[in-house]
């Protein structure tokens, strides 16, 4: 049954009762602003799960149902029964955990979604979605969510965050964080058509690193007068060797004018411009998150067929402790280095990871992410982060999520973190005092808010 899903003795029953109601945070997500903001009911379940999640666009293509019928032009019905096929067998993994999970919190359906019962919860669910008229909004009170951090581009408008702040009539904030992926792609095609956005934006002609750091700090002060609190990156790529003011002038200049930048110009600028961000964030008291070892859009005729974030994306390769430690020193030498979480994809560099952030104090991991937030994922990343840190700091859970039925994940998550708790208790391993409380509601919620404060 759901409700003792994960809680595998009573120790963790009992802290998970003191997990289960407290506010959502959820600080790193793509969820749409405009989508909030519009507020428009959903029709049909399988808009709700198949219309943008490429977690569960993956795991049809594992089962071999063909794209027609999981990014094609298939109805959203014909894409649930494919869906419910799929997932009816896909034992251990953690979409069949957070779909069981989603039917019962938002549609009270606890039957076994597969083949058999598609038609009968398809049915069941468009009921309950019409008969609520569940939309954006109505899913996110009910998960009982206080705070979303979308993700936003450095040139984004953010006029629905905008329209967000000013509508009385919600009273969940939902704050831009900035996102700095296509201003650090210097030899991505197109990136001069960016630069003139963001000039336009600005009302700086940007043209040298000089002006290029005038536009950001513009644009950092918009998105604080916005309401933004984070912010954040997730290139492939991480700096291989130092770079200097000069050098990153020169990789820009040549990046604007056309002219290629060899691979260490390049590694040059991106040294340059991650300290320099990290400065501006510390100025403005805002949290950098970094997003590493994450290999995008491997399957090229997948991409041009279907576009980014559809499910071609993969671990990437294990970035050197030198490297990350070279990049966290400068910062740091500069007393620049902001409030930190660094996620990676890559579980090879965790120790080295957790032990590199533990030798800064305003550095630590972050929970298991994208292809590692799966319960054996989320159990290692708790216990490392136990061992080589302080459990009692962690930032708990996020959805990283393009779905309003998400919210379950932390749910999820919260009964995992319970159940270890519970195990170490009755272990002897662990006090069963009001610490162990004390300590769920910190990771649950309490560390999370009082780093975004009111």
């Amino acid at each position: 049954m759901i409700k003792q899903l994960f809680l595998e003795n009573e120790t963790a029953k009992r802290l998970y009762q003191t997990a289960k109601d407290l506010p959502i945070i959820d600080y790193h997500c793509h969820l749409s602003p405009k989508e909030i903001y519009e507020d428009k009911p959903f029709a049909d379940i399988g808009e709700m799960w198949l219309g943008a999640d490429h977690y569960i666009w993956r795991l049809m293509r594992a089962f071999d149902i063909n794209e027609y019928y999981v990014t094609g032009k298939a109805s959203y019905q014909e894409k649930f029964y494919a869906f419910a096929r799929c997932v009816g067998l896909a034992a251990g993994s953690p979409l069949y955990h957070w779909c069981k999970m989603e039917l019962s919190q938002y549609f009270g359906i606890d039957t076994p979604l597969n083949e058999s019962t598609a038609e009968e919860i398809h049915q069941k669910a468009n009921q309950v979605i019409r008969e609520k008229q569940l939309s954006p909004r109505k899913l996110i009170q009910q998960s009982n969510v206080a705070y979303i951090g979308t993700t936003d581009d450095v040139i984004d408008s953010l006029d629905y965050h905008e329209k967000l702040k000013q509508d009385n009539t919600f009273d969940v904030t939902v704050a831009p964080s900035f996102r700095t992926d296509n201003l650090l792609l210097i030899q991505k095609e197109g990136y001069l058509d960016y630069i003139k956005k963001l000039s336009k934006i600005t009302n700086i002609d940007v043209i040298n690193i000089d002006t290029l750091e005038q536009a950001i700090q513009n644009r950092l002060d918009f998105f604080c007068k916005m309401g933004c609190k984070f912010t954040d990156v997730g290139i492939p790529m991480f700096p291989t060797c130092m770079g200097t003011k000069q050098q990153a002038d020169i990789a820009f200049q040549k990046a604007i004018n056309g002219e290629p930048t060899t691979e260490m110009e390049y590694n040059q600028f991106l040294f340059y411009i991650f300290v320099f961000l990290a400065s501006e964030y510390q100025k403005r008291n805002l949290i950098m998150q970094l997003h590493l070892a994450a290999k995008r859009n491997v399957n090229s005729a997948l991409y041009r067929s279907v576009g980014v974030d559809c499910g071609g994306d993969c671990v990437g390769d294990s970035i050197s402790q030198d490297q990350m430690a070279a990049l966290f020193d400068a910062m740091n030498e500069n007393g620049a280095m902001p409030e930190t979480i660094v996620y990676t994809l890559n579980t090879a560099m965790y120790d080295t990871l957790s032990t590199i952030s533990g030798s800064f104090r305003n550095v630590r991991m972050g929970t298991a992410w994208w292809f590692q937030d799966h319960k054996s994922g989320i159990e290692k990343q708790i216990k490392l982060f136990a061992q080589t840190s302080h459990l009692a700091t962690f930032l708990g859970m996020l959805t990283d999520s393009r779905s309003f039925l998400s919210y379950a994940r932390h749910d999820y998550f919260r009964r995992i973190l319970c159940n270890i708790v519970g195990d170490w208790i009755e272990k002897g391993e662990f006090a069963d005092d009001e610490n162990a409380e004390i300590l769920i509601r910190r990771i649950c919620y309490e560390n999370i808010k009082n780093k975004i404060g009111d």
